[in-house]
C-alpha cells in the first residue's frame, strides 16, 4: 500500500543488530540496559499525556538538591526510572537530578557494570502549557577494578558509552547514541514500540536558528551579547530566527535536526551556568558531537571537563559546527 513503510525497524531490533556487529566481545548488557530505559520512556510518555487527568500536575511540597520545587510528576518519574534501572540488573551507580546523593546498588544479584546519570523529567514546569518535556540520560561503564563508586561518574563526558533523551509531546521521540552516530526513534502507540524514524542524524554545518533565553540579556557577558548582535544584525542582511522554547530537550532536539545554536551561558547572575553537567550538559554534548556538531562552554570542550561533584553546573553552547565556532571566536577575541 502507498505510504506504508516496507521495512519497520524497532529500537530493540536495531540495538540488537548493532550489538551483534561487535562480535564476541559484545555481552548484550548495554542492550538490556537500553531496553530498560525505553520501557521507562514508554511508561513516562503515558503518564505525561494523562498528567492532568491523574492529578499529577502541581508542586509536591518538596525541593530537590538545587532548591527547585519538585512537581508530583518529577517524583513519580524519578521513582519509575530508578526502579526500572535497578531491575535491569546492569547498574552499579545511579545519579538523578531529584536525589541529593548517588544511589549505590548493593544487592549483588542486581549489580551490573554500568552507571546511569539522568534527569527523569526535564522541563516539567512547562507541562501545563503543552510544551515538550523529556528524559535525559548518560551511561558510563564502571571503571576497571571498581565495584561501583561516585568516582565512576565523576569522569569526563567523552568517557560515556551511550547517551540520549526521550522527548514527550505530540509524539514520543527517543534519540540515542552508543558512540557510533545518532539515531532517532518514534513511539508507535499502536504496537507499543519505538520505530527507527531518524537514522544517522547529521546536524547541518550551519543553521539559521538560535535558542537563547534573551530574558537574561541584562546579565550576559560581552562575548555572548556581541555574538547575538552579530546574528541578529548580520552584514549579509539575513538574520537568524529566534526559537527559544524553554525546554532543553525540545530546544536541543530542534537544533540536532535543523542546525543552528542552543545556548545557556554563565552570566553575572548564574556564575557557574544553569544547566547540570553530568545529566544535562554531558549527554547533550555527546549527542551533538556524534551528529557532527560542537559543544563548548565558550572556551572549553564540554566533554573534556573533569566533574568535581554530581550536581555541578556548566555553561553550555552547542549546535552546528560553524555556528559554535563563530560563538567561540568572540570569546577568543575578548
Amino acid at each position: 500500500m502507498a505510504g506504508i513503510a516496507k521495512e519497520i525497524v524497532t529500537l530493540t531490533t536495531h540495538t540488537l543488530n548493532d550489538q551483534a556487529a561487535l562480535g564476541a566481545q559484545a555481552r548484550g548488557d548495554l542492550t538490556i540496559l537500553l531496553m530498560a530505559i525505553q520501557t521507562t520512556c514508554k511508561y513516562l510518555s503515558t503518564n505525561v499525556r494523562r498528567a492532568r487527568l491523574l492529578n499529577l500536575v502541581g508542586v509536591a511540597g518538596t525541593a530537590n538538591v538545587q532548591g527547585e520545587d519538585q512537581k508530583k510528576l518529577d517524583i513519580i518519574s524519578n521513582d519509575i526510572m530508578c526502579s526500572s534501572l535497578k531491575a535491569s540488573g546492569k547498574c552499579a551507580v545511579l545519579v538523578s537530578e531529584e536525589i541529593d546523593e548517588a544511589i549505590m546498588i548493593d544487592d549483588e544479584r542486581l549489580k551490573g557494570k554500568y552507571c546511569v546519570v539522568f534527569d527523569p523529567l526535564d522541563g516539567s514546569s512547562n507541562i501545563d502549557a503543552g510544551v515538550n518535556i523529556g528524559t535525559i540520560f548518560g551511561i558510563y561503564r564502571v571503571a576497571e577494578g571498581s565495584k561501583g563508586a561516585v568516582s565512576d561518574v565523576l569522569r569526563p563526558g567523552r568517557e560515556m558509552v551511550a547517551a540520549g533523551y526521550c522527548m514527550y509531546g505530540s509524539s514520543a521521540n527517543l534519540v540515542i547514541s552508543t558512540g557510533n552516530g545518532v539515531n532517532g526513534y518514534t513511539l508507535d502507540q499502536g504496537i507499543g514500540e519505538f520505530i527507527l524514524t531518524h537514522p544517522d542524524i547529521k546536524i547541518p554545518e550551519r543553521g539559521k536558528i538560535y535558542s537563547f533565553n534573551e530574558g537574561n540579556t541584562l546579565y550576559f557577558h560581552e562575548p555572548v551579547t556581541k555574538y547575538l548582535e552579530s546574528i541578529k544584525f548580520p552584514s549579509n542582511g539575513k538574520p537568524y530566527s529566534a526559537r527559544y522554547i524553554g525546554s532543553m530537550v525540545a530546544d536541543v532536539h530542534r537544533t540536532l535536526l535543523y542546525g543552528g545554536i542552543f545556548g545557556y551561558p554563565d552570566d553575572k547572575k548564574s556564575k557557574s551556568g544553569k544547566l547540570r553537567l553530568l545529566y544535562e550538559g554531558f549527554p547533550m554534548a555527546f549527542l551533538v558531537e556524534q551528529a557532527g556538531g560542537l559543544a563548548t562552554t565558550g572556551t572549553t570542550r564540554i566533554l573534556d571537563i573533569e566533574p568535581t561533584s554530581i550536581h555541578q553546573r556548566v555553561p553550555v553552547f552547542l549546535g552546528s559546527r560553524d555556528d559554535v565556532n563563530d560563538l567561540m571566536s568572540f570569546y577568543k577575541s575578548e
